[in-house]
């Protein structure tokens, strides 16, 4: 049974879309982009095509303001971080095509006590994707007291329920 609707927004039975044929498929098709076609409606319809991410760069940044649209420069690639006060360490992770999509991301640190003695839960947060092509900076600060910052900081960037980027940064003294 078929309602003539575009899959990508309400969902069909799967036997009402059949791949066109392989000729066909080889013309029309740009890329990762594959064309569908409705057996009773006859209508094309174009498969999504998925979010490609990449991490530009890590390490250790220029000192950042979360309110300016400029992201952070980095002063060096590395992972390990020596812990000084208001080093900024991080990555940063480049987005195309998932406009309108929303990444989580999590930074697991050491066992950072809160003011009652007990372990911190890890920092974690929404951002919406602006554009299709756009670059989120994810990373922290080191702040006083050192000694409990000290130990492996692990980043994660995720989309769509996958996780699409990781790193781990090793803070020591």
């Amino acid at each position: 049974m078929c309602n003539g609707l575009q899959p990508a927004r309400v969902s069909v039975p799967k036997d009402c879309f059949q791949p066109l044929p392989r000729l066909y498929r080889h013309r029309a098709a740009g890329g990762d982009r594959q064309h569908w076609i409705c057996r009773q409606q006859r209508v094309r319809v174009l498969a999504r095509r998925k979010p490609i991410v990449t991490i530009r760069s890590f390490g250790i940044y220029s000192q950042w303001d979360a309110e300016a649209k400029e992201l952070p420069q980095i002063q060096e690639f590395t992972t390990r971080v020596k812990a000084e006060l208001d080093v900024e360490f991080g990555l940063v992770v480049n987005v195309k095509r998932a406009k309108n999509q929303t990444l989580q991301y999590w930074i697991y640190h050491p066992d950072i006590p809160d003011a009652d003695g007990q372990p911190r839960p890890p920092f974690d947060g929404e951002v919406f994707v602006r554009t299709n092509d756009w670059d989120f900076f994810l990373g922290d600060t080191i702040w006083e007291p050192i000694h409990d910052k000290l130990g492996d900081w692990r980043l994660v960037v995720e989309l769509e329920g996958r996780v699409v980027a990781e790193k781990v940064f090793q803070l020591f003294v």
